[in-house]
C-alpha cells in the first residue's frame, strides 16, 4: 500500500520553482512553505538532474528505467531459479530409473 504523500504535489512544484527564481535558500523557501526543508532540497536536486544542470544525478526517466530494469532482473533470476531446481529434481528422477 503506497503511503499517502504529505505535502501536495502543487506546493513542492511551486517551491521548486520559487528557489530557482528567487534564488534564496531552500531552507528559507521551505519556511515560508511550510515544508520539510529536506522534502525541497531532495525536489530541487532532481529538478536540477532533470533540467541537465546536474548531470551527476540520474533523470527521472532514467530512475523509472533503472526501477523496472531491477524489476525485470528480479523476475528473471527467480525463474531461473525455478528451471535449476527443476532440471536437479528430473536430473534424480531419470538417474534412479536407470539401471546400473
Amino acid at each position: 500500500m503506497v503511503r499517502p504523500r504529505k505535502y501536495p504535489e502543487e506546493l513542492l512544484e511551486r517551491g521548486v520553482r520559487l528557489v530557482f527564481e528567487s534564488g534564496r535558500p531552500i531552507a528559507h523557501v521551505a519556511k515560508d512553505l511550510g515544508v520539510s526543508s529536506e522534502v525541497l532540497r531532495k525536489r530541487v536536486r532532481q529538478a536540477e538532474a532533470d533540467s541537465g544542470t546536474r548531470p551527476d544525478l540520474p533523470t527521472t526517466a532514467e530512475r523509472e528505467e533503472i526501477k523496472k530494469l531491477r524489476r525485470e532482473v528480479y523476475e528473471l533470476r527467480r525463474a531461473n531459479e525455478i528451471l535449476k531446481s527443476a532440471s536437479v529434481y528430473f536430473a534424480k528422477e531419470l538417474d534412479a530409473d536407470r539401471p546400473r
